[in-house]
């Protein structure tokens, strides 16, 4: 064992308490001599968090953190990224990405509260979410050991993970039935799927592969409507009833995926340097991102909107790259969150077979939505047509000159 290994005497690893956790958990008791932390969070994956507590225990863990991370979550994280009309490249709503800050904080705080050496996850040398769980571990805890065994060992096959649980005697559950073909993770805001033959990016994914939704040619014939009230930007309301971020999203994942809405098919640009096609089902977010952007089209001024759509994709590359806790992202928060004190209304949404459109929008207070400037009846005199021919004149006498100079 290195002198590196020997320093480390607490680890705290996110723990699902699926197989691969559990081999890491035993591996980083005889690899590092360590007294092993477990840390398991809900963030609204769908599967119960507490069998998680059954299996640490039976493998001698002490210390075992079981936590409901769900409003934290949505509140602290999914609604700040959709306050930005986040979307990286072009399509993709960064479900996997914003859930990765949350759970590298809460490693570090258990890491501080436990007098832990060390912190340690089950991402693979091959993706993004080592480098999202590790920029954001050492944003803020500067000094943490990071382990990450799936850089360290040679337990790279199916079949070896399965040799090494038979020979340590770490229980291992086998799902009766069909097992999926394909990588998942989900959470509140999403589920994902990796691997299987969406590995050839000419494949149609299967259509059994969806948990979440329906496709939309089996949606219903009717239509179905939504109203969503903002504050300052979040949902705080649906059909008029009051509800907390938590809730929000798990009614429009519901409502969503009954309509078929939120399908995703994707080939993105990993931050390691790879692509990768993947499929996502995003239903809620797919609803908040529509609502979001027509809220905003009533209640803000033209130019912070499209600073806003400016400087976007800037922001959702630092958290697709994992830079939730960096200086220009907490920054930049803060402009977004500026701009959303007058993001107040309500807007109407319809639903159909996979398709969200906003159909209606107001807001008593906030609204830039002047009837008596915009209309084509008789304005009063609120708009002097005759005062468009200057403006058009003056935008155009830099072409004017340029074109006189071509000839």
């Amino acid at each position: 064992m290195s002198a590196r290994k020997t320093n480390i005497k607490k680890a705290v690893l996110a723990y699902s308490g699926g197989l691969d956790t559990s081999i890491i958990l035993k591996w980083l008791e005889d690899e590092y001599g360590c007294e092993v932390v477990t840390f398991t969070a809900d963030i609204g994956q769908g599967e119960e968090v507490e069998p998680a507590r059954a299996k640490a225990q039976a493998m001698g863990i002490k210390e075992i953190y079981i936590e409901d991370l769900r409003e934290e979550f949505v509140r602290d994280y999914v609604f700040p990224m959709f306050r930005a009309n986040t979307i990286y490249e072009g399509e993709y709503l960064l479900g996997t990405s914003i859930a990765r800050p949350l759970i590298a904080k809460r490693l570090v705080e258990i890491a501080n509260e436990t007098g832990a050496d060390a912190i340690s996850h089950g991402a693979t040398g091959k993706g993004n979410d080592q480098v999202r769980f590790e920029l954001g571990a050492y944003a803020l805890k500067p000094n943490v050991h990071v382990i990450a065994p799936w850089r360290e060992w040679d337990l790279n096959s199916r079949e070896k993970l399965m040799d090494y649980a038979k020979t340590h005697n770490i229980p291992v559950d086998f799902n009766k039935g069909k097992k999926s073909p394909y990588s998942m993770d989900a959470n509140l805001l999403h589920i994902s799927y990796e691997g299987g033959i969406l590995e050839d990016p000419w494949a149609e994914a299967e259509d059994d592969m969806w948990r979440w939704s329906v496709s939309p040619e089996q949606a219903p014939d009717k239509a179905t409507y939504l109203e969503l009230t903002y504050q300052q930007g979040d949902i705080v309301a649906i059909d008029g009833k009051t509800m907390t971020p938590a809730e929000v999203l798990t009614e429009l994942n519901r409502v969503g995926g009954a309509n078929g809405v939120g399908r995703l098919d994707i080939v993105e640009n990993r931050y390691v340097g790879m692509k990768s096609r993947g499929c996502y089902e995003t239903p809620g977010g797919t609803i908040m991102m529509k609502a979001h952007r027509a809220i905003e089209s009533l209640t803000l001024d033209r130019e912070v909107a499209h600073l806003k759509d400016e400087l976007m994709p800037r922001y959702a590359s630092m958290i697709y790259n994992g830079y939730w806790w960096s200086p220009e992202r907490t920054m930049m928060q803060a402009m977004i969150d500026e701009s959303q004190k007058t993001v107040n209304g309500v807007v109407r949404v319809k639903l159909y077979k996979g398709g969200v459109s906003a159909v209606g929008r107001k807001s008593a207070t906030d609204s830039l939505f002047d009837e008596s400037i915009a209309t084509f009846e008789d304005d009063a005199g609120a708009y002097n047509q005759k005062d468009a021919e200057g403006f058009i004149k003056l935008n155009a006498l830099r072409l004017k000159i340029q074109a006189s100079r071509r000839k």
